[in-house]
């Protein structure tokens, strides 16, 4: 009995189908296929994402992952859903121009949500390498734009295939004008080698304050073809990467201890010698003393790097001279010479150091009866 069960079954249900109207039934079809992908869409993608999330090793990049790619995927199944009914509703065939745009649509999507997939996860990259040190910032923001440019252009590609352009004819096309298109874009490859010769040379970072060609400010993104960078007027340049490798670029984040204080304290003449002395030896034991003053005392750690061609204190910016002097008879002072660097080279914390020393040096100045020279005049009158 069970021989003859399934084929009967088919058979009946065939007959049963071929009873109803075709338009029920594509009707049918169409509603079906509406109900599986609203449940692809709205269940069973809610419960993979559960599913991984609970994997604690998965947890941060489907998180991540998720946020980037959960519109893009439901806008792909809702794409699928029209391009079945359209297949369904034409009689189970496809239509030749409906199929080449909806494969060019499908390509256009999967390109969108790999390019979104791969920021996603270089981001979560980025924060453990940053975590280590391990690889500076401005390499990988130039290797994914990189990436991200080949995505885009084999997804462009793929996507002219489909509409019916003959790709061999464009490739061989490019190697006839491949010199034309070589000297139309030769600033073009002029900055992406600038880039490059940033990169290696290490001049300046992302978040450097520095001074190049008149452009002054702290940079805030080293790109392919320029560097922008925000000036302290709030305005934002942006600068050949070609015109930076080629010029002088002063960086004033390329140090680790020591930011400049220089003083001249001009005292009048009339002051008396010892006084002057006693002064320069409380200033100067003030200084050495001082907790945010750079001595030779300071000790800080190098990274467990060490160049013996040059100068350590050199390669790394340190700078601890301290030097408290006579230093000159000036036409209407005797100048004092205060030369010393803070231990941070971060302005606001540097001024709040400067100011403090000088409420220092006023102090010293008022116990020693000296008080401070400004420029005049003297008028002898001969009887």
């Amino acid at each position: 009995m069970s021989e003859n069960f399934f084929p009967s079954f088919m058979h009946s249900t065939l007959e049963m189908l071929n009873s109803y109207d075709p338009f029920v039934i594509k009707i049918t079809v169409i509603l079906l296929s509406i109900a599986v992908i609203y449940f692809i869409r709205r269940v069973l993608f809610d419960y993979l994402e559960a599913g991984l999330l609970k994997i604690e090793s998965l947890h941060n990049y489907t998180k991540q992952i998720s946020a980037k790619l959960r519109k893009s995927a439901e806008l792909l199944t809702i794409i699928i859903n029209f391009d079945i009914i359209v297949f369904v509703y034409n009689d189970y065939q496809s239509i030749e121009v409906m199929r080449e745009i909806f494969a060019i649509i499908y390509i256009v999507m999967i390109t969108y949500m790999i390019y979104r997939l791969q920021n996603a996860i270089v981001i979560i990259k980025l924060e453990n390498i940053q975590a280590k040190n391990k690889v500076k910032s401005e390499v990988i923001n130039i290797g994914l734009k990189i990436f991200n440019f080949v995505i885009i252009l084999i997804g462009l590609l793929v996507a002219l295939h489909f509409a019916g352009v003959d790709l061999t004819a464009i490739l061989s096309g490019l190697g006839i004008g491949g010199l034309a298109v070589a000297l139309a874009a030769k600033e073009t490859l002029s900055n992406f080698f600038g880039t490059l010769s940033i990169l290696v040379s290490d001049s300046f970072s992302q978040g450097d304050w520095i001074v190049a060609g008149g452009v002054e400010g702290t940079v805030v993104e080293i790109g392919l073809r320029v560097t922008t960078v925000r000036t302290f007027d709030n305005a934002l340049i942006s600068v050949p990467n070609a015109t930076l490798a080629n010029s002088d670029v002063k960086n004033w984040n390329k140090r680790r201890v020591g930011r400049r204080i220089k003083m001249s304290l001009g005292v009048k003449y009339d002051s008396k010698r010892h006084d002057i002395q006693n002064a320069v030896k409380e200033i100067r034991t003030m200084l050495e003393n001082h907790p945010k003053i750079a001595t030779d005392k300071l000790e800080f750690e190098l990274d467990g790097r060490r160049r013996y061609l040059v100068s350590e204190d050199d390669i790394y910016g340190v700078k601890k001279t301290l030097l408290v002097y006579l230093d000159e008879f000036a036409s209407s002072s005797i100048n004092i010479l205060v030369y010393c660097f803070s231990t941070t080279v971060v302005w606001s914390e540097w001024l709040e150091v400067k100011e403090d020393v000088m409420l220092k040096i006023m102090q010293i100045f008022e116990e020693n009866n000296l008080e401070f020279a400004f420029p005049s005049l003297s008028i002898y009158k001969e009887e």
